[in-house]
């Protein structure tokens, strides 16, 4: 029996796309899973290996692109979900505009 095909998709909110950084952090959080994983900007493809930070950072892809995933193997839920949490969170990139903070009054 074949394990099930997953698939999900988010878009690239971060203001610098996907740039080295979150490439790596992709491919690592990939490299975790025993699922084979796929990436694509469109669903009819072309596919690239997730798991190579190689062929994810050649894709560039700005801000504003939709990943597509597909996973198949035992974890591919599971791997699924985390690399749409971690597209959704922005690869987990500090925040690149300073939040203004409302003054304080001093309690009397």
């Amino acid at each position: 029996m074949s394990d099930a095909r997953v698939t999900g998709m988010a878009e690239i909110t971060n203001p610098t796309g996907l740039h080295a950084r979150p490439a790596v952090k992709l491919t690592k959080l990939a490299k975790a899973f025993g699922a084979r994983i796929e990436l694509a900007f469109a669903v009819e493809g072309p596919w690239i290996d997730a798991k190579s930070v190689v062929k994810v950072m050649a894709l560039k892809a700005p801000r504003g692109a939709v990943l597509h995933f597909t996973a198949e193997g035992g974890d591919a839920a599971a791997a699924i979900a985390a690399l749409l949490d971690l597209v959704r969170r922005d690869f987990d990139e500090a925040p690149h505009e300073p939040v203004a903070l409302p003054e304080q009054g001093h309690a009397g």
